[in-house]
C-alpha cells in the first residue's frame, strides 16, 4: 500500500497513460484516410482518460467535482473501447490485439467506477505532509470494489436499485441526492447483465 501524493502516483492514472501511449503506437498503422476521423478520435479518447482522472485528483477536496471528472474518464475509457472495436472491424487491428486493449480499457474502467463509487475514501485528504496532502493507495482498494461490481451478490442474483417509492422526498419528490446514490447499482445492474 503506498501514499499517493500526486495523480501520477495512481495505479489508475499509470494504467490508461501507458493505455494511451500503445493506442496511439497502434494507430500509427492506421491508413491515412482515417487520420482525421478514426485515427484523431481513438488519440483523443484515450489520452483524455489519463488527462481527467489527473484533473479528478486535483478536484478530490470537491467530491462532486471528483466524481464528475471520473465519471468523464470513464466515458472516454468507453469511447476508446468502441474506436477499437471499429478498428478491428475495419481490419487496422488483428483481433487478438483489440481483444488485449478492450479487456485493458475494461480493467481502467472497473478502476475509475471503484473510486466513483468508494469516492469518500479518495476525498478524505490526511494532511500529514504540509506540502502536499496524501492518500492510502493499493490496488485492493480497486480491486474489491471491482469485484463487487462482477459478482453476484450471495443473496440476490442480482444488486436491484432503490425502488423510487423508498427514496428521500421533498415536497413529493425524489431529491436529487437520492437518485444519484441509486445511480452506481443501477450501473452495476445494467453491466451485470
Amino acid at each position: 500500500m503506498g501514499f499517493v501524493k500526486g495523480h501520477r502516483d495512481l495505479i489508475v492514472y499509470q494504467r490508461s497513460f501507458a493505455a494511451g501511449k500503445r493506442v496511439f503506437e497502434l494507430s500509427k498503422a492506421f491508413p491515412r484516410e482515417e487520420m482525421y476521423s478514426l485515427t484523431d478520435q481513438v488519440r483523443r479518447s484515450s489520452r483524455s482518460v489519463s488527462a481527467n482522472t489527473a484533473e479528478a485528483w486535483r478536484k478530490r477536496r470537491f467530491e462532486k467535482h471528483f466524481r464528475s471528472t471520473l465519471n468523464i474518464a470513464e466515458d472516454e475509457a468507453a469511447e476508446t473501447q468502441v474506436w477499437i472495436e471499429y478498428a478491428a472491424a475495419h481490419g487496422y487491428l488483428d483481433a487478438s490485439t483489440a481483444r488485449q486493449a478492450d479487456e485493458y480499457y475494461e480493467e481502467i474502467i472497473k478502476m475509475l467506477v471503484a473510486m466513483i463509487l468508494k469516492s469518500d475514501q479518495w476525498c478524505s485528504v490526511s494532511s500529514n505532509s504540509k506540502s502536499s496532502p496524501t492518500v492510502k493507495e493499493s490496488s485492493a482498494t480497486y480491486e474489491s470494489e471491482a469485484a463487487r461490481l462482477t459478482k453476484p451478490n450471495s443473496s440476490t442474483s442480482k444488486p436491484l436499485p432503490t425502488p423510487r417509492s423508498q427514496l428521500p422526498t421533498q415536497n413529493g419528490h425524489p431529491t436529487v441526492r437520492s437518485i444519484c446514490a441509486i445511480v452506481p447499482a443501477s450501473v452495476a445492474l445494467m453491466r451485470a447483465s
